[in-house]
């Protein structure tokens, strides 16, 4: 099994005792505690723009999610700017886009992680029209398949007014975490996403604030 990634630290791994592991737990508990917390299996995170930090907040909310037991898969469906491999020090041959392009089995492209209870499916190598991928029929189909077979599946997508596949699978979902970064995005441009994120029927279950430096801490959920 590949060993953590050297470049890329997952707090709740390797700092459990800090605030922002505590902030995720917190996001765990209070998705819990949502109007949609008893049938939120499935949860899409994304964000306004690039940069916000929605991949590491998808890392660390399936991390924390694991830690308390549950059985959870992290899918990596940014096919664009794929990131989940690199964090977890894994090969990205075969992947989500590997799969929907009936090149290998679902057992093929779902990897073992070095954190207990958490496997995860890389994006995969790189294939034309990732938009009509996540759309497709194979992709609900998959998506049905991992909510019966784990407790909690997190999916990275890319941000929401940058590509439509985030609002593609936004819809596909039980919620959506909207990660902002605190004082880049402007009040008209959050407004924007939140608008996006409607007329795709996404359910928003929450905003996720980062980089608010006032605590003295890298993230506050």
């Amino acid at each position: 099994m590949p060993k953590p990634s050297t470049n890329f630290p997952i707090m709740m791994k390797v700092n459990p005792n800090s605030p922002i592991s505590e902030a995720y737990r917190s996001l765990r508990f209070n998705i819990e505690c949502s109007a949609l917390g008893q049938e939120a299996k499935i949860i899409t995170v994304t964000s306004s723009g690039r940069g916000e930090g929605k991949t590491t907040t998808a890392i660390n909310l399936a991390v924390a999610y694991a830690q308390i037991g549950k059985n959870v898969i992290l899918l990596d469906a940014d096919l664009r700017n794929s990131f989940i491999h690199i964090a977890f020090n894994q090969e990205n041959d075969k992947g989500l886009t590997n799969y929907l392009d009936n090149q290998f089995t679902l057992q093929e492209t779902i990897r073992e992680s070095y954190i207990d209870n958490l496997s995860i499916m890389t994006s995969g190598s790189q294939g034309q029209n990732p938009s009509e991928l996540l759309a497709s029929k194979k992709m609900d189909e998959l998506l049905a398949e991992l909510r019966a077979n784990y407790d909690m599946v997190i999916v990275d997508t890319p941000s929401v007014l940058t590509l439509t596949d985030a609002k593609v699978l936004a819809a596909k979902c039980d919620g959506v975490l909207l990660v902002v970064e605190y004082g880049k995005v402007k009040r008209q441009m959050a407004k924007k996403v939140k608008e996006e994120l409607m007329l795709a029927k996404a359910k928003l279950i929450g905003i996720v604030l980062n980089e608010i430096k006032n605590y003295h801490v890298d993230a506050y959920l």
